[in-house]
């Protein structure tokens, strides 16, 4: 029994190994006719191409030859094996078969133990009936595509001409510049443009030297771009734009020089009231008559009072120390910016704290008196905000109110046309009008600023918005809109 399931291991396995010899005879005709068809299809890939490439052809099909002949070679290795294996194992079962004959018991158990030590470390049982390699040639397959796409943009695809900035459809508002370009001719194989910027404070072309670096943005699809979140801190801005296809760039359009009309300045510290502590645009009450201001980024000295001195000797140290800061006195807690408004329109915001008890915000003229408050004169102009016991909103000029009857916005917008002798007030945040002054400007005007129990914070460098832009228009076209209080 022992020997008959022996016998019929070794004629499975020879059938194995049959079946195995026709596919691997089967292979080497499939790696044959796929490189015959690797070869084929490399040949109408060379022939879309030009002369140049004619060399590369012969490498890649000699490539693919060396393929089929390593692929073939570990078949042939792995068809001899296996004939080795077959007539190794087809000679112990013609033994095997002739050991069935023997009568005497003794000769037939000493056949059989050879046999079955034979079987044992016969070749047939340790070979891989799983060819070494596959007869697929596809990673031998080229595609010239882009190649061929590489070619026809160096050879027939045009540098593309320079782009031109249209500068009447040009926009600078709202902290954003839109700059809008078209080209010389329709050109459909445009893939991008690219638009470079930089600030600067020269009106004319872009300089050599001394400049800012340019700024790029990259792969616009469109023929208009808006720049937004712009500070305007400088006066100009010089714009070009490059027009790319999906090969070459092309020369930059003329640059643009765009003026940035934008009003920036800062409070002056040296001219505030002593109950001031002031920075940079931010300006805060201080109870403690101006010791606040050694308070070194929000840490207190402790060293001093927090109690509130509202009378001060002007022939103090402090006071002498200080200079200027002695310019408003009494309840005149007033500071002003550090440039004046001689010409233009120009816009800038305020924010005011939540718990802010009064303020004021508006214009002036250069020299207001010492214990002078905006709006009580007539060389300034403003709106005054009173949140102490009940909240009003008023319009001040010449000592005269006006009570404003809507909601007391969280931002207040400042413009002033100077030269068109308008001061206007916004909601900051819809663009709604609050007020308007009109007169006719005969000084500079400085900005203003009253603060008690609150503070606030100014926002400069900001364009015109467009939304106010709109209702200046609309404002200058109507009759009779001018307050009684205009000077």
């Amino acid at each position: 029994e022992t020997l008959q399931r022996i016998v019929s291991t070794l004629v499975n396995k020879n059938d194995e190994i049959h079946n195995f010899i026709d596919m691997l005879n089967h292979t080497i005709s499939n790696v044959q006719v796929n490189s015959s068809n690797a070869i084929s299809e490399l040949d109408e890939e060379f022939d879309g191409l030009y002369s140049v490439l004619h060399e590369m052809k012969g490498s890649m099909a000699n490539t693919i030859q060396q393929e089929e002949a390593r692929k073939i070679q570990a078949l042939q290795d792995q068809l001899t094996q296996c004939s080795r294996a077959l007539e190794s194992s087809e000679e112990l079962l013609e033994l095997a078969v002739q050991s069935l004959d023997i009568k005497n018991p003794v000769e037939l158990l000493e056949a059989s133990r050879q046999i079955k030590d034979s079987v044992t470390v016969a070749s047939a049982f340790r070979l891989s009936l799983k060819p070494k390699v596959s007869d697929s040639m596809t990673h031998m397959m080229v595609d010239f595509s882009l190649e061929k796409r590489m070619l026809q943009a160096v050879k027939f695809l045009p540098v593309p001409k320079a782009p031109e900035i249209d500068v009447a459809a040009c926009l600078v508002a709202d902290n954003c510049i839109t700059i809008s370009w078209r080209m010389p001719e329709e050109d459909s194989r445009i893939d991008h443009f690219v638009l470079e910027y930089r600030k600067t404070n020269f009106d004319g072309l872009p300089r050599l030297k001394g400049e800012q670096r340019w700024e790029l943005v990259d792969y616009i699809k469109a023929t208009q771009y808006t720049l937004s979140g712009l500070k305007f801190d400088t006066k100009y801005m010089n714009l070009r734009v490059q027009a790319c296809n999906k090969a070459v760039a092309g020369e930059y359009s003329d640059p643009v020089t765009l003026e940035t009309k934008a009003f920036l300045f800062s409070l002056d510290s040296t001219s505030s009231h002593l109950n001031l502590k002031v920075e940079d645009t931010y300006v805060e009450w201080d109870p403690t008559g101006g010791k606040g201001q050694e308070k070194i980024k929000g840490k207190e000295n402790k060293t001093r009072s927090n109690t509130s001195s509202p009378k001060r000797s002007t022939n103090s140290p402090r006071a002498l120390a200080r200079g200027s800061r002695d310019r408003f006195a009494g309840e005149s807690y007033t500071v002003l910016g550090d440039t004046a408004v001689e010409s233009g329109q120009h816009y800038w915001e305020v924010r005011a704290q939540k718990d802010c008890k009064s303020y004021s915000v508006g214009v002036t003229y250069r020299n207001p008196g010492k214990f002078d408050q905006l709006g009580k004169t007539n060389s300034s102009w403003c709106i005054h905000i009173n949140n102490w016991l009940q909240t009003t909103f008023s319009a001040k000029h010449n000592n005269k109110a006006k009570t404003l009857d809507i909601p007391v916005p969280d931002r207040i917008g400042v413009y002033c046309d100077f030269d068109g002798g308008q001061l206007s007030f916004y909601n900051a945040s819809s663009k709604a009008l609050l007020h308007t002054f009109r007169a006719k400007f005969t000084q500079p005007l400085l900005p203003g600023f009253m603060i008690w129990c609150g503070g606030l914070t100014v926002s400069t460098g900001l364009q015109v918005p467009s939304a106010v832009k709109t209702l200046q228009k609309t404002e200058n076209g109507l009759a009779g809109s001018t307050s009684s209080l205009n000077n």
